[in-house]
């Protein structure tokens, strides 16, 4: 991540990283393989994606206490915004062999979608609005009043 005010000793969150997916690709197209324990350091309990999305539209904007995923953009581009609290990295997924990896306590922004273009969320947990935080000052409170 970019650098910022520094995280105090015995805070830190989850790594958010790239994942390079395994391709295959021959005359017949392309498969990008995702596999629980390899590429994904979680159970995938729930899959959902977006598609759809106008241009200039933002999705994301939310942080979770516990969820874990993994996002791939299967079709297009987007840029993912990090927010740990203390820093910000933006990161472009741009072709399906590559997936970003958020842990919980991050937040996040989606935008910069192209024209088409589809993305596929892998998730640790069924859908629970308990799990989110909605408003930016309410994650960040949270994420500063965490146990060391």
């Amino acid at each position: 991540m970019s650098a910022g005010p520094r995280r105090p000793p015995g805070t830190a969150a989850e790594p958010t990283r790239l994942v390079e997916l395994r391709e295959h690709a021959d005359a017949r197209g392309g498969l990008a393989v995702v596999e629980t324990g390899t590429d994904v350091p979680f159970p995938i309990e729930r899959v959902y994606y977006l598609y759809g999305i106008p241009q200039g539209a933002e999705r994301g904007g939310h942080g979770h206490r516990e969820l874990r995923q993994l996002m791939i953009a299967v079709h297009g581009r987007l840029r993912v915004t990090v927010d740990d609290g203390y820093r910000q990295a933006s990161y472009e997924l741009d072709r399906p062999g590559l997936g970003l990896y958020i842990g919980p306590m991050i937040w996040r922004r989606l935008t910069h979608f192209s024209p088409g273009a589809v993305a596929v969320v892998l998730a640790s947990a069924h859908y629970d609005e308990n799990d989110y935080f909605r408003e930016y000052t309410e994650f960040a409170r949270a994420v500063r009043e965490r146990p060391s």
